[in-house]
């Protein structure tokens, strides 16, 4: 793939509040509402995560390339942050990429993700205290819908971080995933019984709020959804966030179109402590 670069004029930076169509159409699309980190999520339509067959995560086109917006390896480098959303849009997948103000406009990753089966329907490259963000709506080319396979949701994040670091190599040390795709490993490494945090809330009369925060790792975001699964317990949907040696999800969950009892609750949140703690245990020790 040739390599390929778009320059953003300081002007066309905007205050971040949305997702504006991306170029290549469907601009009758309606905006999704402006994302922020660990907001107070609204109810959103059921929408039930499912779980298929691997999906191949393809890499960058190239390791040496280096996107506009890049800064010099000498700065303090920011932590990376990857935002998936299930909430914001009921038409298609949000996600979010951060890394200060060092990010280009991602057409290598854009690529990237048209080969996992996906299109990228709208875009928009927006700026605040924090720094650059560039914001995708996503569906399924297949289908024209938002995505629901977490296998398909995690080949999406790590294809992203995969591209981040092959872009930003300055950032690999700072994700968990640089020890996967990056030149340098982590730096320092996690305590996971000090990171590794479960709660559940009540969200209304027919579901549960489900928030976890532990260390990152390949592979997470579907073994979450594979313990829930487990115990029959439905994912409606949620966020998976990624901020550098962290992953933090929140999920909308129900049992039998209800919210989660106590009990049930308990159960839940030991599966999940259990297995995270304990991230090489085999499945037959459960």
């Amino acid at each position: 793939m040739a390599e390929m670069a778009v320059t953003v004029a300081a002007g066309a930076l905007r205050p971040c509040s949305g997702v504006s169509p991306a170029a290549s159409g469907t601009g009758n699309r309606r905006p999704a509402a402006a994302l922020a980190g660990w907001r107070v999520l609204a109810p959103a339509a059921p929408f039930k995560l499912r779980l298929s067959s691997a999906v191949r995560v393809p890499r960058a086109a190239s390791s040496a390339a280096v996107e506009d917006g890049s800064s010099s390896s000498t700065d303090t480098v920011p932590t990376p942050k990857v935002i998936i959303d299930q909430d914001s849009d009921p038409d298609a997948t949000i996600v979010e990429i951060t890394l200060g103000d060092r990010l280009g406009d991602l057409l290598d990753t854009m690529n990237a993700l048209k080969n996992l089966g996906l299109n990228v329907v709208k875009a928009s490259v927006c700026l605040d205290s924090t720094g650059k963000h560039i914001k995708l709506a996503i569906t399924k080319l297949s289908t024209g819908r938002k995505i629901g396979d977490p296998e398909l949701l995690e080949a999406v994040r790590l294809t992203i971080i995969n591209n981040m670091i092959q872009y930003h190599p300055e950032a690999s040390s700072l994700l968990a995933l640089g020890a996967t795709f990056g030149p340098e490993p982590p730096t320092e490494l996690v305590d996971l019984d000090i990171a590794t945090h479960i709660n559940i809330y009540d969200d209304g009369p027919d579901r549960s709020l489900l928030v976890v925060e532990t260390a990152d790792r390949a592979g997470l975001l579907v073994d979450l959804v594979k313990i829930i699964d487990d115990i029959n317990i439905t994912v409606q949907s949620g966020e998976f966030d990624t901020e550098g040696l962290l992953a933090k999800a929140k999920f909308h969950v129900s049992y039998r179109g209800q919210p989660l009892i106590k009990a049930l609750q308990q159960v839940l949140a030991n599966s999940l402590r259990y297995f995270l703690r304990r991230p090489t245990t085999e499945e037959a020790s459960f």
